[in-house]
């Protein structure tokens, strides 16, 4: 056993029982760190990128302290409070607690909107261990005094950058003002802007401070690319795209982005018309469908999810082999979010970005944020060179676009066969670890 392995971490028997048998044998980066500063009750301030292990590096410190200290909980109050942005991250919140508690006794319930507040209600009524939210239902529920925060001993705000950017940071502080003092609080996000480091000062007591370094947790594992195309050969050279994925021997999932919930609507209804089993996932869907839709995905009925970023943090499918940025993103930190939705536990994984000519803006702040370019593949036979020559000139302020190693194709690309080309790709870290739960 060495320093840097579960078993050498002092966590209680049934914690370490799942682990092994997970098969979880060495901690993540922000494991590793965030771990033995939880365990001695520290505040912690988070900085780590989505994939990278966060759910267990405080679910586990909790549960641990959960077994270690039972003690009898009062009627709609909770020892834990977990509060995260999305229904869907609660849901994987949850899950990663039941899983990693399987040997432990406790109590859990999700709070959040879009399905019937009763049976939430009810399974306050007698207290819980841990309670996972979304800030808006949370809110409605502490209003109705169905829900009392009086008693939490440990607070998580998960996915801060986030819950800022979908508005809840009025939310998020009224529910920091009816906590206790006495706590322990937890704050991960993956970028610490400074309207984040000063939510962070306003909720953490003396915190320890842990930093996973973007490049260390992303580019290794995942091959991203860019391709440059004009917007009307975005759809054949997605096509192009999935009918590589339907022919691959594994991770035959398909994530696909888009900007608008009408965008992703009308892309999942026009691929399910030319063959690829499609479905949409987004806001303005019902829990229920949401659900429905992230279920046949796993189970890879419809092997396509075509989603907005709001709706898809939190998806976590081990099985994505492939993540397709058919808009890019507005907001550059949402790319490290959105391509970590493949290459999850460990695994490899893809992502191509279809860049057309309104975007290059957005790809250049990408770029800024992840400290890197993003690799480009021209082997396909709907790329434009001026488009890539202007993207290098913009972002060097002059010259001539250098030759891509994958060659330029100006017809007659890999049209078949998913055009592979890893030549410009980052390496890869085969590192064995844990599951990003």
């Amino acid at each position: 056993m060495t320093p840097n392995e579960f078993a050498a971490l002092p966590l209680a028997a049934p914690l370490q029982q799942v682990l092994r048998e997970l098969n979880y044998t060495t901690p993540s980066p922000v494991q590793l760190q965030a771990i033995p500063i939880l365990l001695e009750g520290r505040d912690l301030l988070a900085c780590a990128q989505t994939g990278t292990g966060k759910t267990a590096s405080f679910a586990l410190p909790i549960l641990h302290a959960i077994h270690e200290r039972p003690k009898q909980i009062k009627p709609r109050c909770c020892r834990t409070l977990v509060l995260a942005p999305t229904r869907e991250l609660a849901g994987q919140v949850g899950k990663s607690f039941t899983t990693y508690g399987a040997n432990i006794r406790f109590k859990q319930t999700l709070i959040y909107g879009g399905v019937g507040q009763n049976p939430q209600v009810s399974a306050m009524r007698g207290g819980v261990d841990v309670l996972v939210a979304t800030p808006g239902r949370l809110i409605d529920l502490i209003e109705q005094r169905a829900v009392d925060l009086s008693g939490v001993e440990f607070f998580v705000l998960d996915e801060v950058d986030r819950m800022l950017d979908m508005g809840f940071a009025r939310d998020v502080k009224r529910i920091v003002s009816l906590l206790p003092s006495n706590r322990q609080s937890l704050f991960f996000s993956a970028t610490l802007a400074p309207s984040i480091v000063d939510l962070a000062q306003t909720i953490l007591r003396n915190p320890a401070r842990v930093t996973i370094d973007p490049g260390t947790t992303t580019a290794e594992r995942i091959e991203h690319q860019v391709c440059f195309v004009d917007r009307e050969s975005k759809r054949p050279l997605l096509e192009q795209l999935l009918r590589g994925q339907a022919e691959a021997t594994s991770g035959k999932l398909t994530i696909v982005f888009s900007r608008t919930k009408h965008g992703a609507n009308k892309l999942a209804k026009s691929l399910c018309l030319s063959g690829f089993p499609a479905d949409a996932i987004h806001g303005n869907k019902s829990q229920a469908q949401r659900e429905k839709a992230l279920e046949k995905f796993k189970k890879g009925l419809t092997p396509v999810l075509v989603a907005t970023d709001v709706a898809a943090r939190g998806v976590d499918v081990k099985d994505v082999g492939l993540v397709v940025n058919f808009d890019l993103p507005n907001e550059p930190e949402a790319y490290v979010h959105r391509i970590g939705r493949t290459g999850r536990a460990g695994a490899e994984g893809r992502a191509v970005s279809l860049c057309a000519d309104d975007e290059l803006e957005y790809l250049r702040e990408i770029e800024k944020v992840i400290k890197m370019p993003v690799p480009r593949w021209d082997d396909h036979e709907w790329h434009l060179e001026a488009l890539a020559d202007r993207h290098l000139r913009i972002k060097t302020g002059g010259g001539k676009a250098p030759q891509s190693q994958g060659g330029r194709r100006q017809g007659g690309g890999n049209r078949g066969g998913g055009g592979r080309d890893y030549s410009n790709a980052s390496g890869r870290n085969n590192r064995r670890g844990p599951a990003s739960r």
